[in-house]
């Protein structure tokens, strides 16, 4: 089982370039399933959660190679319309498969999904959308039978919260539906345009990604195409914050600014100063940060979830109080008991959490317990005096590129054994 060691203290510096969204790379990698053609993606980041819905696709009877960050797909020959229990519990976006398969094949068969355990993440959304889309679900035994035996219905779809899975699992699904699907209060995040401009790229008509109201006019056909898959915003904060934990200067290439639009404003809140030039981000950080005051992690374009607990890591060294306000899942707050263990002084009730700043942390043994938990440790660990020892470390391999490599490039000491 591998694990992380850091020696702490050194500041960082230099520049690297933000590897591919993980959740841009998950739902376009099923999108391929409709094209029924050869689709090649670039910027794909190295990760085990790509790596799992690779052996998706080709239990399915695709092909996927990769080149370096390139992806090749070709789901011409796919044969079956069902995934097993043990891919489908590898990671909880993989009911992104369900409107994908059903749309090309018109029934499908899958068990629950897995991934982080981030408390109550009900994918009711998904299932009442498809059914409003005439598919007709049987839930029994933890699996999903699905069939569409009158094939899919346009509809308008009203969520009751923006959620980006049911936003894309619905949009996947009604790209060949025989008429006009709208969704209204959908998800605004990147990866839902992105998704829908590699689905125009293929020959969908969809239009409005990006604002609460899409409209999916559906085709008969889709063809694959070449695409580049945007940056992670969630990498670059993460970035950010170790840059800003240990009073450094460090630049990130490959950064598009309006992404990080809540995010920004937290770092120049506490002392930061950023600038950006075609394409790249320079965080300068002060010798010591002061407090953001207050977070809450909303949908987008308000503070993600997902840049929550790294984030709280930097704010565990900076001078006051501050208040995190968690909107978006329970059980989020894994990370506050390793952190503490650290020397970090936060204390939770209920949403809530309160980080005391203090001016030293201290290296002891560690555990993730899940993805952004996982980088919020490096992010204290890199600051922290002696030495760090991170267990978990297959949580971070989830959604970090070779995230060990990318900080020693920036003069880090730390490396996985």
């Amino acid at each position: 089982m591998a694990k992380l060691l850091i020696s702490g203290g050194k500041r960082l510096n230099g520049e690297v370039k933000v590897q591919g969204s993980k959740n841009s790379t998950l739902p376009i990698l099923a999108a391929t399933i409709l094209c029924e053609d050869e689709s090649v993606l670039f910027n794909c980041p190295k990760l085990t959660d790509v790596d799992a819905t690779i052996r998706i696709l080709r239990y399915l009877g695709c092909k996927a190679s990769r080149s370096d960050s390139t992806l090749v797909v070709d789901t011409t020959d796919m044969t079956r319309s069902d995934i097993p229990h043990d891919l489908m519990r590898e990671m909880r976006s993989s009911i992104i498969f369900l409107g994908v398969i059903i749309a090309r094949c018109g029934k499908a068969k899958m068990s629950l999904p897995g991934g982080c355990e981030l408390g109550p993440r009900p994918i009711d959304l998904h299932l009442s959308a498809l059914r409003q889309m005439g598919i007709e679900i049987n839930e029994e035994h933890g699996e999903l039978e699905c069939v569409a035996p009158s094939g899919i219905k346009p509809s308008k779809i009203a969520l009751s919260f923006p959620s980006v899975g049911a936003t894309e699992n619905i949009m996947l699904t009604a790209v060949k539906a025989n008429g006009t699907t709208i969704i209204t209060n959908a998800a605004k995040e990147p990866e839902i345009t992105d998704l829908a401009d590699f689905l125009n790229s293929c020959g969908a008509r969809i239009s409005g990604a990006g604002e609460s109201t899409i409209i999916i006019e559906g085709v008969q056909k889709l063809s694959g195409c070449s695409h580049s898959i945007i940056p992670d915003r969630i990498v670059a904060a993460t970035l950010m914050s170790a840059a800003a934990i240990t009073s450094s200067k460090i630049t990130l290439d490959g950064v598009i600014l309006s992404h990080l639009g809540a995010i920004t404003p937290v770092f120049e809140n506490c002392g930061c100063e950023l600038s950006f030039k075609e394409g790249k981000l320079t965080l300068d950080a002060p010798y010591r940060l002061r407090s953001p005051k207050l977070i809450r992690t909303m949908p987008y374009p308000g503070f993600p979830t997902d840049a929550q607990a790294p984030v709280m890591a930097m704010t565990c060294k900076a001078s006051g109080l501050t208040v995190f306000v968690e909107n978006i899942f329970e059980s989020r707050y894994k990370h506050v008991d390793e952190l503490n263990r650290l020397g970090a002084n936060i204390k939770v009730e209920g949403k809530i959490a309160l980080v005391d700043g203090v001016r030293h942390l201290s290296g002891a043994k560690v555990r993730a317990l899940d993805l952004r938990g996982a980088a919020a440790l490096i992010v204290a660990g890199l600051s922290s005096q002696g030495h760090t020892e991170i267990l978990g470390v297959r949580y971070l391999e989830r959604g970090y590129d070779d995230f060990e490599v990318v900080l020693q490039s920036l003069g880090a000491d730390i490396k996985k054994i």
